[in-house]
């Protein structure tokens, strides 16, 4: 038997977490696809609390050229960030 809770969540699992922490919040469905801001499901102080919730749910630090409007546009492009960044290949580095 094998447990997860010392392996990192893989993209499914990571998108579905995220996709129940943003149904939880805004009390509607949300599509993986879902353009947050473009709906109006997503504020501009409720970014700021995506960001965190990003970094303390995954470890990561988005910083620099990660943070941006389009990293957490939809569930699917946090996921893409998540990865990244876990992975060491954030766009932060680039000059």
């Amino acid at each position: 038997m094998s447990t997860t809770s010392s392996a990192e969540p893989s993209a499914t699992e990571i998108e579905a977490a995220l996709l129940s922490f943003l149904e939880g919040r805004v009390k509607a469905p949300v599509a993986a696809d879902t353009d947050l801001f473009a709906s109006g499901l997503v504020t501009s102080l409720f970014s700021l609390e995506l960001v965190v919730h990003v970094e303390t749910t995954y470890g990561v630090a988005v910083q620099g050229d990660e943070l941006r409007m389009d990293n957490f546009r939809s569930v699917r492009a946090m996921v893409g960030l998540i990865e990244r960044l876990r992975s060491g290949r954030g766009d932060g580095a680039r000059s």
